[in-house]
């Protein structure tokens, strides 16, 4: 690997480039993340927000050198991580006012992971002036990637083996339909909304991690994901990774999902007439003025 691998702002990462991407993930993971899972010290847990918020060693030491490797490979990017914003919150607004910009969920699924459950991920997420334009959805347990960049369609690679699409499903009617959705991380008022249309639904859920839950749309096993937490570490990969596997993914009032926007609800789907369907029967998070404008 060469010590400055420079991305074309006119196009998305070159596929030695996301080659590169992948292998320094990797290797966080194999030294920073795996040695730690099941493995960690009461003192290596601490929380941020609240008491089910955490992080963990493995978030800071595995952020640190995924941060330190970008930014040899990309010496004029912004880099930056989860842990980092939640040490100096100002530096999620600088990621819109950026040409190129990356960004790290170090441990992704932290809850899981402190936890010893595998399912966390790391997450990686390109943008230019906060529009998502390359996404990585990496699983340390099984060593496998889910990848896409606004050029190309979303693919599934593995250490062993070549990459391969990804497809979303063909979503559906209402009540056939499948998904995650974090009804924990909403105010009271709107899971009360939420709860009385859940039964509309066949199935909705969540995996405690954005990570799979994007990979698990992106392969069509699900039909949605929709979150009011708009941390960028956590959807701005899924949104390429969605769209690149032949889904649609806005913000719930129809706007183009940026990392500027901080509130709302991104709602990822498998086509435009699935999307459409859910947009109507959770309208009633979007309040009176959407009322007024419908």
């Amino acid at each position: 690997m060469t010590d400055s691998l420079p991305i074309p702002l006119s196009s998305p990462m070159t596929p030695a480039q996301q080659s590169a991407l992948i292998n320094l993930v990797r290797r966080a993971a194999r030294a920073e993340i795996m040695p730690r899972f099941r493995n960690l010290a009461q003192g290596d847990i601490t929380t941020k927000s609240g008491p089910h918020d955490l992080v963990t060693e493995a978030d800071h030491q595995a952020e640190a050198m995924i941060a330190r490797g970008l930014q040899r490979m990309f010496p004029h990017a912004l880099i930056i991580g989860e842990e980092a914003v939640a040490a100096k919150p100002s530096l999620r607004e600088d990621v819109s006012a950026a040409e190129l910009a990356i960004i790290i969920d170090p441990v992704d699924g932290t809850w899981n992971f402190a936890h010893g459950l595998p399912l966390f991920g790391v997450i990686i997420a390109v943008t230019r002036f906060g529009r998502p334009v390359l996404g990585l959805l990496y699983d340390p347990i099984a060593d496998d990637w889910i990848i896409a960049d606004e050029a190309t369609p979303t693919r599934l690679g593995a250490a062993l083996g070549a990459e391969r699409p990804a497809k979303v499903s063909s979503g559906g009617e209402l009540s056939e339909l499948q998904g995650y959705m974090h009804y924990s991380l909403m105010t009271q008022e709107q899971q009360e909304l939420v709860a009385r249309l859940l039964p509309g639904l066949a199935r909705v859920t969540s995996l405690r991690c954005s990570c799979h839950e994007y990979r698990v749309l992106a392969q069509g096993a699900v039909d949605f994901v929709m979150s009011g937490m708009l941390n960028p570490w956590d959807h701005a990969a899924g949104v390429v990774a969605c769209q690149q596997a032949g889904g649609v993914a806005m913000m719930l009032d129809g706007r183009a999902y940026n990392t500027e926007i901080s509130e709302g609800f991104l709602l990822c789907a498998a086509n435009q007439d699935t999307w459409t369907r859910l947009r109507d029967h959770f309208a009633g998070l979007l309040g009176e003025a959407w009322d007024e404008k419908s």
